[in-house]
């Protein structure tokens, strides 16, 4: 992938709301650290950058824009003049302005991470996919939830994630770890 204005980085839902309950077991402790050194390293080339927020519709949700957790995660914020883009369902191209915001740049490719890798992240890896971007996924910036299964038994978040990043790998993204994107950045 090209490193350059064709390429937007895209933060997904980095929000303090998955702090609080309902929300169970998180994975990747080090998911933050990587997304900041990604953000960094973008800014300090000035390559596009969008960021996503997930404005729940739901008034008692922890991503409603009412609660506190809506608010993004300490070193997350957008700066200047980075464009928001809110979104109430998991993939950020339903009901918003993303891929017109994108054609109008002239992107062809978009690079991805944030919460959760299985549901906002890889949804959005998928119709980016779908509608012809090159889609990359930075692996270690994600981070997803313990889950219970139809019988009750709990799904390890490293499992899931794991499962969600093959499934990408092979039909829809290239999946990086932050050092090899990094690398590749130059």
């Amino acid at each position: 992938m090209t490193f350059d204005h064709t390429t937007v980085l895209i933060p997904i839902d980095v929000q303090q709301g998955f702090d609080y309950a309902p929300w169970p077991q998180r994975n990747n402790p080090v998911m933050e650290a990587n997304g900041q050194r990604l953000l960094a390293a973008w800014r300090a080339r000035g390559l596009p950058l969008i960021h996503v927020r997930h404005d729940s519709i739901h008034v008692g949700s922890s991503l409603h824009p009412q609660h506190p957790g809506n608010a993004f995660r300490s070193g997350f914020e957008p700066q200047d003049d980075e464009p928001v883009v809110s979104k109430s369902v998991n993939a950020a191209f339903i009901g918003t302005d993303l891929e017109l915001r994108l054609r109008r740049l002239g992107v062809t490719g978009v690079v991805l991470f944030g919460i959760s890798t299985d549901m906002c992240v890889s949804t959005t890896a998928r119709v980016a996919s779908n509608l012809g971007y090159r889609t990359l996924v930075v692996g270690d910036a994600c981070a997803c939830f313990d889950l219970k299964d139809a019988d009750g038994s709990v799904i390890a978040a490293d499992v899931i994630q794991r499962a969600h990043l093959a499934t990408l790998r092979t039909e829809f993204a290239e999946v990086l770890d932050t050092d090899a994107l990094l690398a590749a950045l130059g």
